[in-house]
């Protein structure tokens, strides 16, 4: 699937923010085009500051060569890659076209959402929560198990940083892009305590047909 190629699967935006008074942000996000789909993972970095960004480029670096394995695999990359940094919590999802499938997977409180398209508006669909775990990856890897989701046309993803106040889903306007989504997610739900990052992405179905 060529790069170019990501937009006919899914349309995304992010919207983010470094704490204040530090130059870098160590919440990191990583789109990127596989054979037949899409990875889309969210990093954040333990704490906050220039270490914390430097875990997390580190471990999106490590995403990117493997970018086509298995969740499981991506976790094993990334755990490796980050010996001797503070090390990063972690969600990501694989996105395959061919039956609309999602497995996702999290370590840590980058927390995960998958807002179904049916109903009249995003603050009134039906919803799923990634189940992460409690870790660190680089340091403290638990035992994982992918969970696995059909996706249709027009349904959300969410995740969103620990600089995110939990609720952020409730009262989403029904008709906005990705970006003007995150934009909102970003701009009413931000903590101001800690780097804050939110990535949307609407799964555009089969035919590559928005909704």
């Amino acid at each position: 699937m060529p790069e170019a190629d990501v937009a006919t699967l899914l349309d995304w935006g992010v919207a983010a923010v470094a704490l204040p008074g530090e130059a870098e942000s160590g919440d990191l996000h990583l789109v990127r085009p596989i054979a037949g789909g899409a990875l889309v993972a969210v990093v954040d970095g333990l704490g906050h500051g220039a270490e914390a960004a430097s875990a997390a480029r580190t471990a999106v670096a490590a995403l990117g060569p493997h970018a086509h394995e298995s969740p499981l695999s991506l976790f094993e990359h990334c755990n490796k890659a980050l010996k001797g940094t503070r090390g990063v919590v972690m969600s990501l999802a694989l996105i395959r076209r061919a039956d609309a499938s999602m497995s996702w997977l999290g370590v840590g409180n980058v927390e995960g959402m998958l807002v179904r398209a049916d109903g009249a508006g995003p603050g009134t669909r039906a919803r799923s929560a990634l189940v992460t775990r409690g870790g660190i990856v680089g340091s403290e890897l638990p035992r994982l198990q992918p969970q696995q989701h059909h996706l249709a046309t027009g349904d959300l993803l969410i995740f969103a940083t620990d600089g995110i106040r939990e609720g952020f889903v409730e009262g989403l306007p029904g008709d906005a892009t990705p970006q003007q989504l995150a934009d909102h997610i970003l701009a009413r739900h931000r903590k101001g305590t800690d780097d804050a990052l939110v990535l949307v992405a609407r799964y555009r179905g089969r035919t590559g047909t928005a909704r």
